[in-house]
């Protein structure tokens, strides 16, 4: 059987625009929340680590955890996601 191979490539989103927009939407909801990096990482139960290379944009963020890091900070994922959207 022959295998067909997609010819459609994914942008790489790392250090996008759009990457940079959703960090620095989760910084912002962050400080708002009155947390520091470490605060955060305790609560999502991650090592400080996480945090600071999500924050500098060397790791990407899945929605799953988008939703996790949202609601610890006291925040609507949808309202954040609305944000990043618009």
């Amino acid at each position: 059987m022959a295998r067909r191979t997609a010819k459609t490539h994914l942008r790489k989103t790392l250090r996008s625009r759009g990457h940079q927009s959703l960090i620095h939407i989760l910084v912002e909801a962050r400080k708002k929340a009155g947390m520091t990096q470490r605060d955060l990482a305790s609560r999502i139960k991650r090592p400080h680590s996480f945090v600071g290379r999500m924050e500098a944009g060397e790791r990407r963020v899945d929605v799953i955890e988008f939703i996790e890091i949202a609601r610890v900070l006291g925040a609507d994922p949808k309202e954040l996601f609305g944000r990043l959207v618009d």
